[in-house]
C-alpha cells in the first residue's frame, strides 16, 4: 500500500517548485540600454528570478529524492512481483527521470542565463550595446516539466507499491531432478 503521507509531502513539494517556477517566470530579469555623456551601458532590473529559479530546482530534486528513497530507486531491495503494476512501475520510473531531467535542465539553465549580465560599454557613436536577457517562457518550460514529473512520480511510486505487495509465489515445478545413473 502507497504511503498517503509520502504521496501529501511529495505533492506539496512539487506545487512548491511549481509556484516558484512561475513566480522566476514572472520576474525574469529586464535591461535598458542607459546613456550617459559618452557611453551607452545596460543596467538590468531586479535578479529575483535566479534565486527563485533555484529554489524551484532544490524542491524537485527534494522531491525526487524522497521517492526515489521511498521505492529504492527500483533497482535495489527485493524484486516485484511480476504483472501489469510491475511494468508501469519501470515505464514509469523511466518517464519519471526523463521528465525530471528535462524540468531540471530547464531550470538550471534559466538561472544561470538569468544571472548573466553584459558588463561591457560603447561610445555613441558605435551600435548600442546588446542587453542580453532570458527569453520568454524557458521558466515557464521548466514549470511544464514540473507538473508532468509531480504526476508521473506519484504514479511511478503508487504502482511501485501495488507490485511491492505481498511475496513473490515459489515456484512448484523442481526442474531437471538428478538422481544417480545406474
Amino acid at each position: 500500500m502507497a504511503s498517503t503521507l509520502l504521496l501529501v509531502l511529495v505533492f506539496v513539494l512539487d506545487l512548491i517548485a511549481f509556484g516558484l517556477a512561475v513566480a522566476a517566470e514572472q520576474r525574469r530579469a529586464t535591461a535598458t540600454i542607459n546613456r550617459d555623456a559618452e557611453y551607452n551601458y545596460c543596467v538590468y532590473e531586479s535578479d529575483v528570478a535566479t534565486g527563485l529559479g533555484v529554489s524551484s530546482f532544490f524542491f524537485l530534486l527534494a522531491s525526487q529524492l524522497l521517492i526515489m528513497f521511498a521505492s529504492r530507486c527500483l533497482c535495489c531491495g527485493r524484486a516485484l512481483r511480476p504483472g501489469k503494476p510491475r511494468s508501469w512501475a519501470i515505464v514509469l520510473f523511466i518517464t519519471c527521470w526523463v521528465t525530471f531531467f528535462i524540468a531540471e535542465v530547464c531550470l538550471l539553465a534559466a538561472s544561470v542565463r538569468n544571472a548573466y549580465h553584459t558588463k561591457y560599454r560603447t561610445y555613441l557613436v558605435q551600435h548600442p550595446p546588446s542587453c542580453e536577457v532570458l527569453r520568454k517562457g524557458v521558466f515557464g518550460a521548466g514549470a511544464a516539466f514540473i507538473v508532468f514529473t509531480g504526476i508521473v512520480s506519484e504514479l511511478f511510486y503508487v504502482s511501485y507499491s501495488k507490485a511491492d505487495e505481498g511475496s513473490i509465489p515459489p515456484r512448484m515445478d523442481g526442474g531437471i531432478r538428478m538422481n544417480a545413473f545406474r
